[in-house]
């Protein structure tokens, strides 16, 4: 398994509160499918550096996991297609 570091960036439209439970439904790919979640960091909203779909804040979130690289695309591919989040940004880390 390798370790990877997801940074996701969510309409500012979506409550603040409701963003936690938006990622935890996309982190059910990785845990379903063996991998592990190491941790989720919510940062909060935050000003984008440059305009996205007209809006000029996200709420950001850095989470880590640890799986197969199928999960980690799967999971990205499943965000991209959801209209609530804006970004997504898919890092792997050094072992």
């Amino acid at each position: 398994m390798r370790k990877y570091e997801i940074m996701v960036l969510v309409d500012s439209d979506i409550d603040e509160r409701q963003v936690p439970g938006l990622i935890e439904k996309h982190l059910e790919v990785i845990t379903a499918g063996g991998g592990a979640v190491d941790n989720v960091d919510h940062w909060g909203r935050r000003r984008l550096a440059y305009d996205i779909n007209k809006k000029s804040e996200a709420s950001y979130t850095v989470v880590q996991v640890s799986c197969d690289p199928a999960l980690v695309q799967e999971m990205d591919r499943l965000m991209g297609i959801d209209e609530r989040i804006v970004r997504t940004k898919v890092l792997r880390l050094e072992k």
